[in-house]
């Protein structure tokens, strides 16, 4: 990726409290760096640098987010600038410096390999990132503002909403389109698929001028109705669009579909891997680039479960890369315990949590076994920032270190149904592990 000369180490970061890469947000742990990675990929050589910096200047532990980005965790004082500029000298850096915050664009870890796709979405997805980065109004956008672009991939996140998504048809020429929600709802229109970028661009424009205060589009949808939307967005395009498709059936895989997965590419196999509790070391994170190179083609694919995708394994290999990946310490296994817990940063790290999240998932994990529900998410306050969608239950931490037990329900705002008040993490543990989740 070719850099604007102005994206240097001395670039001013926008005020926001969202870490970016020159925006190292101060936590309880240290600071807070976060990479945004195109699509979710890693280069070996990118991998290496990430490490490498995380060791240097930091303290050697990296996090997946749920936007199949990786943060820097622990940042020293004074190491701001020699973390960055190695970063940048790996080509971690946005095409310019102004639009580190915007480069939000969600793709399934298996663009271009996943056989059930309709189309191969690295290519416009390429062109959309550009279009954000090289676009000096879009800088304005928020940056939790985001887009998604689904290939119909059967290794899919879609029940992450998103301000804008694009989701490929059958036969892979159309796309149906929608607002602040995924790919899932029931489209808003279906366009053709040269017609995405001009779409995007008014899309966007189009939400700066009417957002006023808002910085989602659901909010500027709770004051103004979709339709009203649409019927200012149809006045500026040069095409009509067309009618909104019927939301097609899919039986997508998801994050728990840990294991290896055929490629569209004959003979070749794609692993996928969890990182317990959305974290690795500097390490663990060397030793991927290493499996990378001499297994696969060179890349590593971050995804929206906090895991990673390692692509282009031959089928013949799978078996003696899966042992390297137990050894390096990632899981591959839907039923271990770890790989269905989700958990934030935790009161080690957090001022705003209230409990530790991280210690209190690894003590639950014991306790579950194989038993309990398919994924339980650890929250340390309401914000939720470790899943953006609702797990089937959630233990929200209380005062004290205790924590409120939800379900997710259908028709039930928040994360859905509570269960129970007050509990210890060895009684949440218990009920669950026992199915008494009534």
């Amino acid at each position: 990726m070719k850099h604007d000369p102005s994206a240097s180490v001395a670039a001013i970061p926008r005020p926001s409290a969202c870490p970016g890469l020159w925006r190292v947000v101060s936590a309880l742990d240290g600071g807070i760096c976060r990479v945004k990675l195109p699509g979710g990929l890693l280069t070996s050589a990118q991998a290496r640098a990430m490490a490498e910096a995380a060791r240097m200047c930091a303290s050697g532990v990296l996090e997946l987010t749920n936007r199949s980005n990786l943060q820097i965790r622990g940042v020293r004082e004074g190491e701001q600038s020699a973390l960055v500029a190695h970063l940048l000298a790996a080509g971690l850096g946005p095409r310019q410096a102004a639009a580190d915050d915007v480069r939000n664009l969600l793709l399934s870890p298996a663009a271009g390999r996943d056989p059930a796709a309709h189309l191969d979405t690295r290519p416009l997805a390429d062109r959309l990132l550009a279009l954000l980065q090289d676009t000096p109004e879009f800088h304005a956008l928020s940056a939790k503002f985001a887009l998604q672009l689904d290939g119909g991939e059967a290794l899919a996140m879609l029940d992450h909403p998103h301000d804008i998504w694009l989701s490929a048809l059958s036969g892979g020429t159309q796309l149906a389109f929608g607002l602040a929600g995924t790919p899932r709802d029931q489209a808003l229109a279906s366009i053709q698929l040269e017609q995405a970028e001009p779409l995007v661009k008014t899309a966007l424009q189009l939400f700066l001028e009417l957002a006023g205060e808002h910085s989602r589009m659901r909010q500027l949808l709770a004051e103004l109705p979709r339709a009203d939307f649409l019927t200012r967005l149809r006045a500026r395009l040069p095409f009509a669009l067309g009618a909104s498709p019927v939301a097609p059936q899919r039986s997508e895989l998801d994050g728990a579909a840990l294991g290896a997965h055929a490629q569209a590419q004959p003979g070749l196999v794609m692993w996928l891997a969890g990182a317990p509790l959305g974290r690795l070391e500097a390490t663990q994170l060397w030793a991927l680039a290493d499996l990378a190179e001499t297994e696969g083609s060179g890349e590593l694919r971050l995804t929206p479960w906090q895991g990673v995708l390692l692509p282009d394994i031959p089928a013949t290999r799978q078996a003696a890369v899966a042992e390297v990946l137990t050894d390096i310490g990632l899981l591959l296994d839907t039923r271990a315990p770890l790989a269905r817990l989700l958990a934030c940063s935790g009161s080690a790290g957090c001022a705003k949590a209230a409990a530790d999240t991280k210690v209190d998932a690894l003590r639950l994990a014991e306790r579950l076994g194989l038993n309990g529900p398919a994924q339980m998410h650890l929250s340390g306050c309401p914000r939720s920032c470790a899943a953006a969608h609702i797990a089937p239950y959630t233990l929200l931490a209380q005062p004290g270190g205790r924590y409120d037990l939800y379900r997710r329900e259908q028709g039930q705002a928040g994360f859905g149904r509570l269960l129970a008040t007050s509990l210890d993490i060895d009684q949440a543990g218990e009920r669950l592990a026992a199915g008494n989740s009534e």
